[in-house]
């Protein structure tokens, strides 16, 4: 259930903070283990201050709280997965201290009846709220994070996608990249992002999700956490969150988000099209070719814990997939 999750569990605001370094070292038994352990004991501080702006006028609907014990602050920023800085969770906290995030515009469109560019200015006025989330990597560790956002169908159903918009596509910035729309505002130059030769992936990123997914009222845009705007490492000024999904589906620092008739392309499926599906739910019972996904690590705790379908929405999202045999749309 989306509000069974326990205040005392929610990742503290101090431990969320890779995945190709780790697929290289997952024939490594005890990996997710001693990669948790090792932040523990072996993690330096964050190397500078992290100034992020309070949100003011947060709303806190019920439905989206949970009784988890929350990851801290210094956790949820200090162990990420962002390939575009680092292939060590632990140093892109660094590597992304001096990422711009100003100008910033995300471009809508596609399959739609009303294409827009909308600034990141605009989007921080819409109504922020507070949603407490498992979150579930597919590496087998997880948090529980206190995000700040709004749902992603906010923005859908201003642009109006068409009858035939059956996807949707995300992009996230890389390196100075440029649109051929005159209205689109981004940063300039590389903002100390890596080759994607260094990060052992295609890039720019991009994800995606089917259209009834990215209208579902828990699927967010996220626009900070703990109350204060998106620190660089978790992928400001704005990303994707959906939480019964594993978290590389939840793309950071969105530039582009187009409407298709037909499946987008991902990056970890193009990576390794054996390892990594579309759809990604969390899921117990399917285990990834080099580790099983029946227990998690949480990042704080030493023992492990049992993996809940759907990372414990499955009430919620569920009948998304009646019909769908979920071992072959992994």
């Amino acid at each position: 259930m989306a509000n069974d999750i326990k205040s005392s569990e929610i990742t503290p605001e101090s431990v969320y903070l890779n995945r190709r370094n780790f697929i290289r070292a997952g024939l490594v038994a005890g990996t997710t283990l001693a990669t948790s352990l090792a932040y523990r004991f072996f993690n330096p501080p964050p190397p500078k201050e992290i100034n992020t702006a309070q949100i003011e006028n947060l709303a806190k609907p019920p439905e989206f709280k949970t009784e988890e014990k929350l990851n801290s602050f210094e956790e949820i920023t200090n162990y990420n997965n962002f390939y575009e800085f680092s292939t060590s969770k632990t140093s892109v906290a660094r590597a992304s201290e001096d990422f711009i995030t100003r100008p910033w515009t995300i471009e809508v469109g596609g399959l739609a009846g009303k294409p827009k560019v909308f600034d990141i200015e605009e989007l921080l006025r819409f109504e922020q709220e507070e949603r407490i989330y498992r979150f579930r990597c597919v590496e087998g560790w997880s948090m529980v994070i206190p995000w700040v956002g709004f749902p992603l169908k906010k923005i859908l159903d201003a642009v109006e996608p068409s009858g035939k918009a059956k996807y949707v596509a995300f992009e996230t910035f890389y390196g100075g990249a440029k649109s051929s729309n005159p209205n689109v505002k981004l940063p300039e130059g590389r903002n100390g992002m890596q080759s994607a030769f260094a990060a052992g992936i295609d890039l720019p990123y991009v994800e995606g999700l089917r259209l009834d997914e990215a209208l579902h009222p828990l699927t967010i845009l996220a626009t900070g956490l703990y109350g204060k705007q998106m620190p660089n490492q978790n992928g400001a000024p704005i990303r994707l969150v959906v939480p019964w999904k594993y978290g590389f589906k939840s793309i950071k620092s969105i530039v582009k988000i187009t409407l298709t008739e037909t499946e987008p392309p991902i990056t970890w499926k193009i990576a390794a099209p054996d390892e990594y599906g579309f759809y990604s739910n969390v899921n117990p019972d399917v285990s990834h070719p080099r580790w099983s996904q029946a227990t998690e690590q949480r990042i704080g705790e030493y023992t492990r814990r049992k993996t809940l379908p759907f990372n414990g929405y499955a009430d919620e999202v569920a009948s998304l997939y009646n019909g769908m045999d979920l071992k072959k749309y992994f």
